[in-house]
């Protein structure tokens, strides 16, 4: 099916699919479910393999086969690709369903993965720091574990190897999530401003997991993270967990100077996590001189009329958008003839 107009309307009821369609196009465009981790998730019961396809507006085709057995494969204009990374660039996508409202309301590694995708929108290679120093804490912890027997000099020097590793690693991504969120925070601001009509001012701050004083020079803060995992070994030798470093991030997020997770109302944190993705989108799309895809499902329910009003004003102007619901009627005149219709009763037990 390809689209005919900017903005395409997937009506249906609930389990009809229209999820699975929006999470299909993620898939595509991050490589990511927002949903789940694990491809086995993914793939319908019983089934070995899921297919996913399509054609980009620059006629790349696009295929990504996702495995219960033997990973994925990535195909790009039939060609099978080495690198993952080599498929993200055709099909650029920010979207959000009610799971996003976690985002505000649930534990910080929510907000730290957020936070994440975003900096991937921007630099993909990030995705390979990341990788680096999640095995590089889970080494670590394996070694504290096998330990139990081992002399102090052997372990100090095992630990300085690796704290000179891990703070390296944990500067460039401390550095890359501040600036993400720094670049993030006026646009955010901004659409927060205007779906609230001028009534709510959002402040995003970043609590980095390490003490980061200082200029922003990757120098100073790598001997200062490396300092600080050496001083704080033998809490971690008594608690077996490392307390320094970016997997204990914190991003909270301030309406009117109070935290959201605890004074937002529903409809105010639905809100706060539209602005959200729309400053994402915003700062994609200027990077990259064109828009991603805005994939919205579900997005009207726990919002008032006029900030529904004022949502279906700011979306689909300059970019495609596929927005789900149950009902046609929650759309009304030029958004309902200016916008392709897709009936998901089709997509039942597919």
């Amino acid at each position: 099916m390809g689209l005919t107009e900017k903005r395409l309307l997937i009506i249906g009821r609930n389990g009809a699919g229209k999820s699975n369609l929006l999470e299909a196009v993620e898939v595509l465009g991050s490589l990511r479910s927002h949903r789940s981790g694990n491809d086995q998730d993914l793939i319908n019961w019983g089934e070995k393999r899921a297919v996913l396809r399509a054609v980009a507006d620059n006629q790349d085709n696009l295929e990504l086969e996702l495995r219960r057995k033997g990973g994925r494969q990535a195909r790009r204009n039939e060609k099978l690709l080495a690198r993952q990374l080599d498929f993200l660039g055709p099909l650029r996508c920010v979207g959000f369903s009610a799971l996003d409202l976690g985002l505000v309301r649930q534990e910080p590694a929510v907000r730290r993965h957020w936070l994440d995708r975003v900096v991937m929108q921007l630099e993909p290679v990030y995705s390979d720091l990341i990788t680096r120093f999640n095995k590089l804490l889970r080494q670590r912890s394996q070694l504290w574990r096998n330990w139990a027997h081992s002399s102090s000099q052997e372990r100090n020097s095992l630990l300085d190897a690796f704290d000179v590793q891990m703070a390296l690693v944990s500067t460039r991504i401390h550095r890359r999530r501040g600036r993400a969120l720094r670049r993030l925070e006026p646009l955010a601001a901004i659409w927060q401003e205007r779906l609230s009509q001028g009534r709510e001012n959002l402040v995003l701050d970043y609590l980095p997991g390490s003490c980061l004083e200082g200029e922003e020079e990757e120098e100073s803060w790598r001997l200062s993270i490396e300092n600080q995992l050496m001083a704080q070994r033998v809490d971690e030798e008594r608690l077996g967990s490392c307390k320094i470093g970016p997997h204990r991030d914190e991003v909270e997020f301030l309406l009117n100077g109070l935290p959201a997770r605890r004074f937002g109302s529903a409809g105010q944190q639905r809100t706060l996590v539209l602005a959200l993705k729309l400053a994402e989108l915003e700062l994609v799309g200027e990077l990259y001189g064109e828009p991603p895809l805005l994939l919205l499902d579900d997005v009207l329910a726990e919002l008032d009329q006029m900030r529904q009003l004022l949502l279906l004003e700011a979306v689909g102007e300059d970019h495609q958008c596929l927005v789900s619901a149950t009902h046609l009627d929650l759309f009304e005149g030029e958004w309902k003839r200016n916008s392709q219709v897709l009936e998901a009763e089709f997509l039942m037990g597919k």
